[in-house]
């Protein structure tokens, strides 16, 4: 993204169930940059401002497909990239109804405000704090371990191989993901399998590195979750295609 600058910083270990990463993107042109976000498995609590529009805060739910959007010229985002685990523990509520989309919340949530974009060290160290303070006392054990398995394994494993690991039938992790997250267990592992793939292709291998059937089972899926072909990924023609959790950092 030659464009556009991109920072990133990792939280610390007490927060490291819930919080994947913290980052800043800012267009810094006077044109706005049309792209498109490709599916990474997060929860994105984005705090913006455009030259033009007021400061906005808004949290977008898990993505099943690519999304195209604008990065309005002069735009400045801060975000708290979440894991699916904070819906319950953080935020305290589900997100089915989040699925693909996004909504806006109030303008001062969490006591932010557009002075907050000034310094991303600051920022991250307030949001931290605050995030600190919503930590529950206890965590279900089974559900730390479910994910765990899932992004250490990159999606790899099966529904029926995780559900034996963290001894939870299939049937109620399903129902936990559908009425938590408003998605199939398989279906999240699908698009945590994609953001590993996404880094190969990037790489320019365009053959499965991960645990895909054979070559027709990638370019299917990676089609599916992308919209083109593994070759075009790779090109990406003008910097289109971006995945907030694979970019690099500038």
């Amino acid at each position: 993204m030659n464009d556009l600058d991109y920072k990133l910083i990792k939280p610390s270990q007490s927060l490291s169930d819930f919080v994947e990463s913290f980052w800043q993107l800012r267009n810094p042109s006077d044109s706005d940059k049309e792209v498109v976000v490709l599916p990474d498995g997060r929860i994105d609590l984005i705090f913006s401002q455009a030259a033009t529009e007021s400061f906005q805060v808004t949290l977008v739910g898990i993505g099943t497909h690519p999304d195209k959007a604008m990065l309005a010229a002069n735009t400045l985002m801060y975000a708290i990239s979440f894991k699916p685990l904070a819906a319950e523990y953080i935020f305290q509520d589900t997100i089915a109804g989040l699925l693909d989309r996004a909504e806006h919340l109030p303008a001062n949530f969490w006591n932010f405000t557009a002075d907050d974009l000034n310094s991303f060290d600051v920022f991250c160290n307030k949001a931290s704090q605050k995030i600190q303070s919503l930590l529950p006392t206890e965590i279900d054990n089974r559900k730390q371990d479910l994910f765990d398995l899932i992004y250490s394994s990159n999606g790899a494993l099966t529904v029926k191989e995780l559900s034996e690991k963290v001894f939870w039938s299939s049937r109620q992790i399903n129902r936990y993901f559908n009425q938590q997250f408003g998605i199939s267990l398989k279906a999240y592992c699908n698009i945590i399998r994609f953001r590993a793939s996404f880094q190969h292709i990037k790489q320019g291998k365009l053959f499965p590195e991960e645990n895909f059937t054979d070559q027709s089972h990638f370019i299917k899926e990676v089609k599916r979750l992308s919209g083109v072909l593994p070759k075009e990924l790779k090109r990406n023609p003008n910097d289109r295609f971006i995945q907030f959790s694979t970019l690099t950092e500038k």
